[in-house]
């Protein structure tokens, strides 16, 4: 079996665990951003940003100081959350309308995060590696990902 899916089976294991403790979404959200991106190699940033207003604004991460809103129709988070498809680019410099929020950032893995059919934010993580980010981690995040909306309880998000 390869390794890398491996690894995510065992983050997977440890972010149930993690996020049974509550079903806030911004702590489970802050865990999370800190289980992966201290369990991951070669990961600069890793965190949230979520949906307010038409805009993504940063949420719980963990990595160097992050852009605070982004356009849902610029740079890659932005491309996750217009199309609702995990976007895997192996060099933001070739990314149009790639935003440098780091400029060692080099490649970058993004996942749209849906609850109830709607749009809640993106799952980001950057790396200062070009194409990084492989099949393997798509699918290990978007478990993830699923893990961490499972837990999680969005109703005060509409408040």
């Amino acid at each position: 079996m390869n390794s890398r899916v491996e690894q995510y089976q065992g983050l997977a294991t440890q972010a149930k665990g993690l996020l049974a403790a509550t079903d806030d979404p911004v702590a489970n959200a802050a865990n999370l951003a800190a289980l992966i991106f201290n369990m991951l190699e070669q990961v600069n940033w890793a965190g949230f940003y979520f949906l307010r207003d038409g805009r993504l604004l940063v949420g719980p991460f963990q990595g160097q100081p992050a852009c605070v809103e982004i356009s849902l129709t610029t740079g890659v988070c932005g491309a996750a959350a217009s199309s609702g498809k995990t976007q895997r680019v192996a060099d933001v410099h070739e990314f149009p309308g790639h935003i440098a929020c780091d400029v060692n950032s080099r490649s970058e893995l993004v996942v749209p995060l849906y609850e109830g059919g709607s749009l809640i934010g993106v799952l980001d993580l950057d790396s200062p590696v070009i194409n990084r980010f492989d099949q393997a981690d798509q699918q290990g995040l978007e478990t993830l990902a699923e893990i961490y909306l499972e837990a999680s309880d969005f109703s005060y998000f509409n408040k």
